[in-house]
């Protein structure tokens, strides 16, 4: 599609637009983007990506809120903006679209832009030892210093009735895990409400976006959630080269999809191994957790890091595959998916594992629209939506596969939306594979001088693991990044994660929170 074609279908008469390749922006009146998103978003059926703020108080005495949305199947971004000056609030789009909830929350903790009209204006991530009327992502605010301590305090969600009461789980679990605090209120062993505190992983990885050189932002995007280093990086340079109008070589754009792919099988692997063993059933962590290790290990040997870090870099990838390992590779593949699928007709014919599995943490597939859930648990009760077929970046134009759907959304529904996943990468890496053979000795890094467009946008996507992940980037009048908005799968996917848990007993909670597998660190930015 064309500006004209897209203007005339999803931007009303009378706004200017601006193009920044695959984006459109336009500006809005503040007392007009309630119904701009309510169109976009419900008329037009746009799949919300992020909401963010940037602050150019210091070049144009303004704040810019964006509301970017996705074109499915076109590969194209709208994103209307407002402008705030003179004051510091702005319409709350929650009541109408209720998925922007955390996204407002979060601009008035780390901005201090108030949405006038939310819900449930809470802080989000700054816990109560941070001091009010401190934002760290406005521009005056110094990365170096310490703020002073507060004491404020974070009020739970209240569940009241005779014999109900509340039970404190975390931060601190056991194994190694990342610390979140979840509060269970209970009547008798029924969960009748589960709330998730989280922000104990924070470490101000937006506010380092806006200091750090090039080179240091892309090893920054490797550690935002560090079992997704790899496609996290691969966002974060798709966003990049389309500011600096770089084109990827296609060896190396099979490269980025390889090692996509790898990462999560290693992943789904681990995942699918951890929710069996949680149920009791130790034949299947144990195998998995094998399996993984073969994946894990063909990492360290292409990439020299068991979590491919260090692979990406701005034009392309920074190691090849020979024919000869190629064809290694092949044989082992084929190898870990026949090994795999034996393991998974096994486990199959337990009818404890099935017993625990089925109805267990069932989320509901309204709240899980109302609220954009993401990736596996999305396509776990048939949402379909998969950003390598909706927004096809690389080369995944060219592969053929079929979405990993289940209905039921419960954990059997998650763990198999994982076996079939593991089953597609399997094809999609037997493709790129075949692909790799010709041109052996091609380019894998594109060799240009990187000048960014000055007052641009650019947008990075790429289906992680765990789902969907949105680098927004934005530039300043200088051509200097001002602004990079990181959007985890986990961010949104952490709000459905108390739907899931109500009606179930406390006892199941590891096996639920296990089947989203959520991180902490890609949330708590």
């Amino acid at each position: 599609m064309n500006q004209k074609e897209i203007s005339e279908k999803y931007i009303p008469s009378g706004f200017s637009v601006e193009e920044h390749k695959n984006i459109f922006s336009y500006v809005v009146a503040e007392k007009e983007i309630v119904a701009v998103c309510q169109k976009l978003y419900f008329n037009d059926g746009l799949q919300l990506k992020t909401i963010t703020a940037v602050d150019e108080k210091k070049s144009f005495g303004r704040y810019r809120i964006f509301y970017v949305f996705g074109i499915p199947g076109e590969n194209i971004f709208l994103a209307p903006y407002i402008i705030i000056k003179n004051s510091e609030n702005f319409p709350s789009i929650t009541k109408i679209i209720h998925e922007a909830s955390c996204y407002e929350r979060r601009i008035w903790s780390f901005f201090g832009l108030e949405p006038i009209g939310h819900p449930n204006l809470r802080g989000m991530l700054l816990h109560e030892n941070w001091p009010n009327g401190v934002f760290p992502l406005r521009k005056d605010f110094d990365w170096r210093e310490r703020p002073k301590e507060a004491t404020g305090k974070y009020e739970f969600s209240k569940v009241d009735g005779e014999g109900i009461y509340e039970v404190p789980v975390g931060p601190v679990h056991a194994g190694i895990i990342e610390p979140g605090h979840f509060r269970f209120s209970v009547a008798g062993e029924e969960v009748l409400n589960l709330e998730a505190k989280l922000g104990y992983k924070h470490k101000g990885i937006e506010k380092l976006f806006e200091v750090f050189s090039i080179e240091e932002k892309l090893r920054l995007s490797e550690r935002v959630s560090g079992d997704t280093s790899f496609t996290h990086s691969m966002a974060f340079c798709q966003a990049v080269e389309s500011l600096a109008n770089l084109h990827v070589p296609e060896r190396a754009r099979y490269l980025r999809m390889f090692f996509s792919e790898m990462e999560r099988l290693a992943n789904h692997f681990n995942d699918i191994g951890f929710i069996m063993l949680d149920a009791g059933y130790s034949f299947g962590g144990s195998n998995c957790a094998r399996i993984r290790e073969k994946i894990m290990q063909w990492n360290e040997k292409l990439a020299d890091s068991r979590f491919l870090r260090g692979m990406n870099v701005i034009g392309g990838v920074s190691k090849n595959i020979s024919a000869e390992t190629n064809r290694k590779l092949k044989k082992d593949l084929e190898k870990i998916q026949k090994d795999f699928s034996q393991v998974i007709n096994i486990a199959g014919e337990s009818s404890s594992l099935l017993n625990r599995l089925q109805s267990t943490g069932k989320l509901d597939r309204q709240i899980a629209i109302d609220h954009g859930v993401l990736g596996i648990a999305g396509r776990a009760v048939g949402l379909e939506h998969d950003a390598r077929i909706e927004y096809p970046y690389a080369d995944y134009s060219s592969i053929r596969f079929e979405m990993a759907l289940e209905k039921s959304g419960d954990v059997y529904a998650r763990l198999h939306v994982r076996i079939k996943e593991v089953h597609s990468s399997m094809k999609i890496l037997k493709q790129i594979l075949d692909k790799l053979v010709e041109k052996e000795d091609a380019e894998i890094i594109a060799k240009k001088e990187l000048i960014f467009a000055k007052n641009s946008l650019s947008l990075g996507i790429a289906e992680g693991w765990r789902g969907e992940i949105v680098y927004f980037v934005v530039t300043d009048e200088k051509g200097d990044i001002s602004r990079i908005d990181v959007r985890d799968p986990s961010f949104v996917n952490w709000t459905v994660l108390g739907y899931a848990g109500r009606g179930n007993i406390i006892p199941d909670f590891p096996l639920i929170n296990k089947s989203f597998n959520l991180s902490y660190s890609g949330n708590d930015l």
